[in-house]
């Protein structure tokens, strides 16, 4: 990934526990790959480029079976890389993308990686279901797997990525060569659980504002720890616009570079509410409503009892907490889509 990123350096059980966003919206995605009909009763698949030496690249690939293993063990999405040997494209993937070593390690770390031949002759066993190639005597080439079918829904193309998070059911396919640019906020929308709040589309949109977007204006939000904003809450009370944030919650930093950072947003803010930033894993402790809040690891979890508290112990990244004059709380959300 690039150095723009703040990745999450905890382990990754603590990450899959605590990071769950609500309401899974449809994802609605734009596929923007060229399609061509390749020579009789091949599939279709992109223009390749000039033939490539294989490259294994950097990813340590697995095989379904071993995934699933791993996964009883300990859960994490899968990235699923569907090519085939004649496939010049998923070479050229392979030798650039999947050799970068920022992409690489992220997808190690917190990915599932399965390399699947669509047109693998081995029977495979895919969530309690066996998958076979047809081939047969009377169709003696190359023939697509039953699996590779089920998995991109009839619509053959090479490269083909899919980004599952089987424990809620979520699956993003993405057909055509993916650079760097393309797949890295996939695998956050995939890793962070965005999709449970959030179309993709319009994370991408988003994603590319914030990390990619030189001309965004200068950021005018005024921004306050929790004492600084008390304090000023007794002078002149306002309402409180809690964001609750992580520094390795890419999700986050979106939203506040786009939602809170828009030029309306901004000045509406300033204007009536203290904006408080609050790092969920600060160890700073905090005076609120006659009692004080510590991050010790006391509540069992790495984040601040205050954090906790406010999101009534059910941590999502990012949240946002409304709190009254009175210091009393307000209805909350976890959002990325907080621009209304």
């Amino acid at each position: 990934m690039r150095t723009a990123y703040k990745f999450y350096t905890g382990s990754a059980q603590t990450l899959q526990i605590w990071i769950n966003f609500k309401s899974m919206t449809r994802c609605k995605i734009i596929l923007s790959a060229i399609l061509l009909v390749v020579a009789a009763g091949r599939t279709l698949a992109q223009n390749h480029p000039a033939a490539e030496e294989e490259s294994p690249g950097l990813v340590k690939w697995l095989s379904f079976k071993e995934a699933f293993e791993l996964n009883k063990k300990q859960s994490k999405p899968f990235i699923i890389d569907v090519y085939t040997d004649w496939c010049g494209w998923c070479k050229h993937m392979m030798k650039t993308t999947y050799s970068d070593p920022g992409i690489a390690s992220y997808i190690n770390t917190w990915f599932y990686p399965v390399k699947f031949d669509a047109e693998t002759k081995d029977s495979i066993s895919y969530q309690g279901t066996m998958y076979y190639n047809p081939v047969n005597k009377v169709n003696p080439g190359k023939s697509t797997h039953q699996l590779a079918l089920k998995l991109l829904g009839n619509q053959l193309m090479y490269p083909t990525t899919l980004f599952a998070n089987y424990a809620s059911g979520f699956i993003l396919n993405s057909q055509g060569y993916l650079d760097n640019t393309k797949i890295e906020p996939m695998l956050v929308y995939t890793l962070e659980n965005v999709y449970r709040t959030t179309a993709y589309e319009e994370f991408r949109v988003q994603f590319e504002k914030a990390f990619h977007d030189t001309t965004r204006p200068k950021d005018e939000l005024k921004k306050y720890t929790f004492n600084q904003a008390l304090e000023l809450q007794k002078k002149e009370p306002r309402k409180l616009i809690v964001d609750i944030y992580t520094d390795w919650c890419n999700g986050c930093r979106v939203m506040n570079k786009t939602t809170f950072s828009d030029t309306a947003n901004a000045a509406y803010i300033n204007k009536h509410f203290y904006l408080i930033e609050f790092n969920a894993e600060s160890k700073d402790s905090v005076r609120f409503k006659d009692h004080t809040y510590f991050n010790d690891g006391s509540n069992g979890t790495p984040f601040h009892q205050l954090a906790m508290a406010l999101v009534k112990h059910n941590m999502a990244l990012p949240s946002t907490v409304l709190i009254d004059e009175n210091l009393q709380l307000l209805p909350y959300q976890n959002c990325l889509r907080c621009q209304q």
